[in-house]
């Protein structure tokens, strides 16, 4: 599994939106500058984060983004799935598939234990606890 420049470019711009939470709007522009991501393709990822409720959009000359929950309450694991569709590391069984033993011992040994380990770590994260981790990796202690 590989996450993909939207999928991570989504985060990127939740992240920004959170940490800018205090203005009342962000504009796109904006996010993509400090961001340094296309502003283009910062607009197709928005449009995903606003039709599954995570960002408003406030439309005008001076209109913006910004984030419909708060920041604890956007698991990380759930905005990635609707931008990636799905975190598996290889596709499930269809209805009616079979499997040799090779295969199921992959599986079983392999795949699914990695699918239930990604799942645990980007389900234990949410924005909040995000942004708390960048800004202690901020405060640096200088011993002179």
């Amino acid at each position: 599994m590989k996450i993909s420049t939207r999928g991570r470019y989504g985060i990127r711009l939740l992240l920004d939106l959170a940490e800018h939470a205090t203005e009342s709007h962000i504009a796109l522009a904006h996010t993509a500058e400090r961001q340094k991501i296309s502003a283009r393709y910062l607009e197709q990822v928005a449009v995903i984060l606003r039709r599954a409720g995570y960002i408003h959009s406030v439309k005008g000359a001076s209109g913006g983004y910004l984030l419909s929950k708060a920041p604890s309450e956007i698991i990380i694991g759930d905005a990635l799935r609707v931008l990636e569709d799905d975190l598996l590391i290889v596709e499930p069984l269809k209805p009616g598939e079979k499997e040799n033993k090779l295969q199921r011992c992959l599986r079983n040994v392999i795949y699914d234990p990695l699918n239930e380990r990604i799942a645990q770590v980007v389900d234990g994260l949410t924005l909040e606890s995000l942004l708390c981790s960048q800004s202690s990796e901020k405060a640096y202690l200088y011993f002179i």
